[in-house]
């Protein structure tokens, strides 16, 4: 599975390295990603969500039922 946020749809972003002469090299910058279970009270069953930090702040502020019906509209969850 890619690196996105199944919550918030962040995906790694690409950017340079830039050394002390002023040289620049692609890089890549990834998401703080990772594997969290929750218990979806209304669906009575646990989900496994790939979700970066913001993403669990989100859930923690709206509920996890509010939060993947707000993915869902915006299709960042199937």
């Amino acid at each position: 599975m890619s690196k996105i946020c199944q919550i918030t749809g962040k995906k790694a972003l690409v950017g340079n390295n830039v050394s002390h002469s002023n040289r620049r090299t692609k890089r890549k910058f990834d998401v703080n990603l990772f594997t969290k279970k929750f218990y979806w009270v209304e669906q009575d069953c646990w989900v496994s969500l790939n979700i970066c930090a913001n993403g669990l702040r989100t859930i923690n502020k709206v509920g996890l039922n509010a939060a993947i019906k707000q993915a869902a509209e915006k299709g960042y969850i199937n």
